[in-house]
């Protein structure tokens, strides 16, 4: 027999609030019905719906595309309180600022901003990917973060505020491994389970976590 679960269970194994599984369950996103008036789930419902929502929507990255884990440090990723974008991306830069090919802060700060007065990197769905290109570096790093609240002023697609921000900084002529990344990076961020995770993580650590553990699911 299919064990019953609660909103609390539910909540705990998918790692997000009670409030957000109310407003799936109340919405029909989640397969669920009630009993008197509480909510009541089948575990391998659940399952079975956490299983769709991490399939690839996408087309996969290639057999030569490097996993996050191959790229992304737990130093670099981290849970950010900041009300402005320039703030935000100052945070970002600070943790890539070691990167030993660059000729100081200066230089990653200079272009990432340049960057952003052509066009906003804000591209829905709270989401953020500012990225440079620099002659300088030999290999791509990546700095994310998850602000807390949004962030207004990021004129980001649709006037939506941003959370999540993930800066890529990338050799100018690794333009194939570069695109891979970011599509990596997009459809990681595109599944909306994963990113109610981000915004319900209480550390950076369970930041790094929950992007590790969601890349090697996709």
């Amino acid at each position: 027999m299919d064990e019953i679960m609660t909103i609390n269970e539910v909540a705990s194994y998918l790692r997000v609030s009670e409030r957000t599984v109310y407003e799936w369950a109340s919405k029909g996103e989640l397969p669920c019905g009630k009993l008197g008036t509480s909510w009541r789930f089948k575990r391998s419902n659940i399952e079975e719906w956490v299983s769709h929502k991490l399939s690839p929507r996408i087309q996969a990255p290639t057999l030569t595309s490097p996993s996050l884990s191959a790229i992304l440090k737990p130093e670099r990723t981290v849970q950010l309180h900041c009300t402005t974008k320039e703030a935000v991306l100052s945070q970002l830069i600070d943790l890539c600022a070691d990167i030993p090919e660059l000729s100081g802060r200066t230089e990653l700060a200079d272009a990432v901003f340049k960057r952003e007065q052509l066009m906003s990197t804000g591209i829905g769905l709270s989401i953020a990917v500012p990225h440079v290109r620099l002659n300088s570096v030999n290999e791509l790093h990546i700095a994310f973060g998850v602000n807390e609240t949004g962030i207004t002023d990021y004129e980001s697609l649709y006037k939506e505020p941003v959370r999540i921000i993930v800066l890529i900084v990338s050799v100018r002529d690794l333009q194939t491994h570069y695109l891979q990344t970011l599509s990596r990076v997009s459809r990681l961020l595109k599944n909306s389970l994963i990113r109610e995770q981000l915004f319900e993580a209480k550390s950076s650590e369970e930041i790094y976590k929950i992007v590790i553990e969601g890349d090697n699911r996709l």
